[in-house]
């Protein structure tokens, strides 16, 4: 860091006095102030004023549906089943509480449990119906929680409804959640921003207009509502160096372009299976449970430089923009005094996001005088806060504390490199932290079991390291099995949901080394559907998330009507073998499925019922099981021997 009057050389004769005479730009609150500031946030929380610290959790309003990268199961599977702890969201919400108690929590469903649509693949044809469902989530939340929800959405990225919308805000305000406020519509700037205006009534409803990836920008009707522009879903990109720089570019520029004072990433961890869709498109990735092994990314550290000096509720100042080379900056002040300045000089190539495309810029070398005016003409310190990404020899420096900067007579200067992050700022309880060494990374074990056999209410409602990709498998307790099978494993959702993506029409979850090609996989299995049963486990599947459908591998079948059979893919079409198997509902049986090179075969509670079965592709992937419908099974004794 060079701060001061210098100058730095570079080619033609302009840019060489633009840079030695440098750029001002002022920063004074006496014209008045800009919005105010609500926060930065992701799907998960940080602890105040270490890593990332995030201000903002929004959390998945689970619906039984695949949602990217699998399913989360509801509160309420059936219209007369209620229960608070399923899945990992309760949990996410107590720890991130427990590191930030005022952090803020947003619940937004992607799915809907079918019951909820009534047959029908969309949640408005009975909204009374729907309302209720959602805010019995948010009463559970209180209820069984003690956790506050502050925010609600409507359906992410799908239609909205203006009658919907009008209904949720009168049940919330009809079970004592008015502080409950409504973002819409977790999707494009239009139409929901015509429709708000047009309709008074939608516009006292709706408390904040949430967008997701607008590319930095907003629409000037979006403006003339006067509501608060939040980006409620934004980054969704590879988390190596070029994704925090598209973090850190987006961070500034949401509020210089586009007036949005909440941005929130999609996702915070990327804590499920590389090869789903959108792998390691989390602020941090810990996607090996079994080894323990995390990787902190240089967008947890970019986030640091606005939340740990920043708290919602700060204003932004109106003196914020575009630096004359390249790059933005913003000024945020808690109105008492203290002052936080965030730069960054990110060019374009270093700072690519997933989604929208990026119009070319470009961001050169430069020095910047900043003069502090009005309630901070007497500052005399600022501390100072630096990340570098040198893409050349990857000497990326990320959140280093240096030297404070001495505000002469209200002024200091600073030459600004390409591709880094400043913070200057009057707050000075700013840290790195240190924290151990992770875990060495490990792939997935070779030999793994797992009986479901958990004792008295366990932490979660699923086995872990399996990622349902369609329905939801959940712990089960058979209390009238005097036998082995007493604690199970079992399919749950009996009725297609309102879905969010394309769902299989099979139920399907997935586990295991995705490499994998030569192994053996068993598992013992019950369906409980007479005559229209039927279960599977699968090898070498290839695919997951919203292209379920399309998944192939090497299926075993077994139905309740004797047969079983095997294909080639999840839906069944491509058949490699069929043929009686003598199975029937309401029985239990050992499935086993071993696979080696071009050549598949299977046991049925240890005799062979085929073998040989010829497959060529694919040559590797997942291992799975699952059933042939929406209906209930368990399985139990589940195990695998990878031999490659």
């Amino acid at each position: 860091m060079n701060i001061g009057n210098q100058c730095w050389v570079f080619w033609g004769i302009f840019l060489y006095i633009s840079v030695c005479l440098g750029v001002d730009y002022d920063l004074d609150d006496r014209t008045g102030l800009g919005r105010s500031f609500d926060g930065i946030g992701a799907l998960s929380g940080g602890g105040p004023k270490f890593g990332a610290s995030l201000q903002i959790l929004k959390v998945e309003i689970g619906g039984d549906a695949q949602t990217t990268d699998g399913t989360e199961p509801s509160h309420m599977h059936y219209e007369d089943d209620e229960n608070y702890f399923r899945g990992y969201e309760w949990w996410l919400m107590r720890e991130a509480k427990k590191r930030n108690p005022n952090i803020t929590l947003i619940g937004l469903p992607w799915a809907f449990p079918g019951w909820v649509g009534n047959g029908e693949n969309w949640p408005y044809s009975f909204p009374d119906i729907t309302a209720s469902y959602v805010v019995s989530w948010i009463l559970g939340a209180k209820q069984y929680h003690d956790l506050d929800i502050d925010y609600v959405g409507i359906w992410n990225e799908r239609h909205f409804n203006n009658k919907y919308i009008k209904l949720l805000r009168y049940t919330l305000d009809k079970r004592g959640l008015e502080r409950v406020k409504i973002i819409a519509s977790d999707n494009l700037w239009e139409p929901i921003t015509s429709v708000v205006i047009a309709d008074k009534e939608l516009q006292d409803a709706v408390e904040i207009l949430g967008v997701h990836y607008p590319g930095t920008n907003t629409v000037p009707k979006a403006l003339k509502t006067g509501k608060k522009l939040w980006s409620s879903e934004d980054y969704s990109t590879f988390n190596d160096n070029v994704g925090g720089g598209c973090w850190a570019r987006i961070l500034n520029q949401n509020y210089v372009n586009g007036k949005m004072t909440a941005t929130i990433s999609w996702n915070l961890v990327s804590s499920y299976y590389d090869d789903l869709p959108f792998g390691r498109d989390g602020l941090m990735t810990a996607n090996e449970p079994w080894s323990g092994n995390y990787v902190v990314e240089s967008p947890i550290w970019i986030t640091a430089h606005t939340t740990q000096f920043t708290e919602p509720g700060w204003v932004y100042l109106q003196t914020v923009g575009h630096f004359t080379h390249g790059g933005s900056y913003v000024a945020l002040t808690d109105e008492r005094g203290n002052l936080t300045i965030i730069t960054e000089t990110m060019t374009h190539d270093h700072s690519v996001c997933i989604r929208p495309p990026l119009p070319p810029y470009n961001v050169t070398a430069q020095n910047v005088t900043f003069h502090l005016k009005g309630t901070f003409a007497s500052v005399s310190e600022l501390q100072v806060w630096h990340s570098k990404f040198d893409f050349k020899t990857n000497k990326t420096v990320l959140f280093q504390n240096l030297r404070p900067i001495k505000v002469i007579e209200g002024s200091f200067s600073i030459e600004l490199d390409v591709d880094e992050v400043y913070t200057f700022t009057t707050v000075r309880n700013g840290q790195r932290g240190s924290y151990p060494d992770p875990p060495s990374s490990a792939p997935f074990p070779k030999s793994y079991k797992d009986d479901f056999d958990v004792s008295g209410n366990p932490y979660f409602s699923e086995a872990p390291n399996f990622a349902d990709q369609t329905g939801v498998f959940e712990y089960f307790t058979n209390l009238t099995d005097p036998g082995p099978h007493v604690s199970t494993l079992r399919q749950v959702v009996t009725q297609r949901p309102v879905t969010w993506v394309a769902d299989a029409d099979q139920t399907i979850s997935v586990i295991g080394d995705y490499k994998w090609h030569d192994l053996m996989v068993s598992c013992d299995i019950y369906m409980e559907a007479v005559h229209t049963g039927g279960v599977f486990i699968a090898v070498r599947v290839d695919k997951g998330g919203g292209v379920i459908r399309s998944t192939r591998g090497i299926f075993f079948w077994v139905y309740a009507d004797g047969t079983y059979k095997v294909t080639n893919d999840l839906s069944g079409m491509t058949v490699l073998a069929e043929g009686l198997s003598g199975t029937r509902a309401r029985v239990w049986y050992k499935l086993t499925l071993t696979v080696k090179g071009n050549y598949a075969s299977a046991d049925l509670n240890g005799y062979p019922l085929w073998k040989n079965a010829v497959l060529w592709e694919p040559r590797h992937g997942w291992v799975a099981i699952g059933t042939s419908s929406f209906e209930l099974a368990q399985f139990d004794n589940f195990a695998i021997e990878a031999l490659a």
